[in-house]
């Protein structure tokens, strides 16, 4: 296989959200959209992928597939199993990367009849670049195959290798589901705001651009995030104030509680949709 997505030919199963991020990373680092085949049976979808993105879409699987070195599964972790019953006696030649939630690399090798694998956890910012990525490969999987799928998904933004695939269901939690939690803080701060006088425009923009800008903070830093909420909370001061109230209401513990219950949901999905 060549190691390098721009000569590599790739199916895609799905060709929603997160395929259309992937395959428009590809697209803009150089991959030609005439290597890029998607089954999508959305007519809807289909025909904006066509229009968008100039890649070859099928309405279901046929033989095309055969000529795809690595074959990204972007579809709902319910009809999985369905899916790569259409492809698979297509596709066992080729190296596969699924961005399923849930679906444990057993059930997916014994559906793909094949060791040739990676699951990932992605998750929405790759829309946009900005996306986190986590990666368990088979054992099947060589160290070209790991690096071509590096290649493929730093074209959505940062990655990292787990080593344990139950890991994966905390990444769930982290970062899979992780956007959400933000959207949802997001938008308290955008009616804290409104409530004390601000139009919707202008407290949504100062809530953003802090996300982003204490995010960045974060990164750019070698210091703890303890570390650095200390340092902009003066005893007795505003963000004192707001830190006590969210430690007298149990914020920190309800938080952690509900990032384990994605973690089990997570763990629950494999269960229900990757029985054999």
């Amino acid at each position: 296989m060549s190691n390098t997505p721009s000569s590599t030919r790739i199916a895609f199963i799905g060709g929603g959200n997160m395929a259309s991020a992937i395959m428009g990373g590809l697209i803009r680092q150089g991959t030609p959209a005439s290597h890029i085949t998607v089954v999508e049976p959305f007519t809807d979808t289909a025909n904006k992928l066509r229009t968008e993105m100039g890649v070859h879409v099928l309405a279901q699987a046929d033989n095309s597939l055969s000529q795809a070195q690595l074959v990204v599964w972007a579809v709902k972790p319910q009809i999985f199993k369905e899916a790569a019953a259409a492809a698979a006696s297509l596709t066992r030649q080729a190296l596969h990367l699924s961005v399923a939630a849930g679906i444990r690399t057993d059930s997916i090798c014994n559906w793909l009849g094949t060791t040739q694998l990676v699951r990932s956890m992605p998750n929405t910012p790759a829309l946009v670049g900005q996306g986190m990525t986590a990666l368990f490969a088979c054992a099947g999987v060589s160290a070209d195959q790991k690096s071509l799928v590096e290649q493929v998904i730093a074209t959505t933004g940062q990655y990292l290798w787990v080593e344990h695939e139950q890991h994966l269901d905390a990444v769930t939690a982290l970062s899979g589901s992780g956007p959400a939690y933000v959207f949802f803080f997001l938008e308290a701060m955008t009616e804290a705001g409104m409530g004390m006088g601000l139009t919707q425009q202008q407290a949504y923009q100062l809530a953003v651009a802090t996300f982003a800008g204490a995010s960045s903070l974060a990164a750019a830093s070698s210091e703890s995030p303890e570390v650095l909420r200390q340092r902009v909370t003066s005893k007795g001061g505003t963000t004192y104030a707001a830190i006590t109230s969210m430690e007298n209401a149990g914020i920190k513990p309800a938080f952690v509680a509900a990032m384990q219950a994605a973690e089990q949901r997570a763990r629950e999905l494999g269960d229900e949709f990757g029985k054999a």
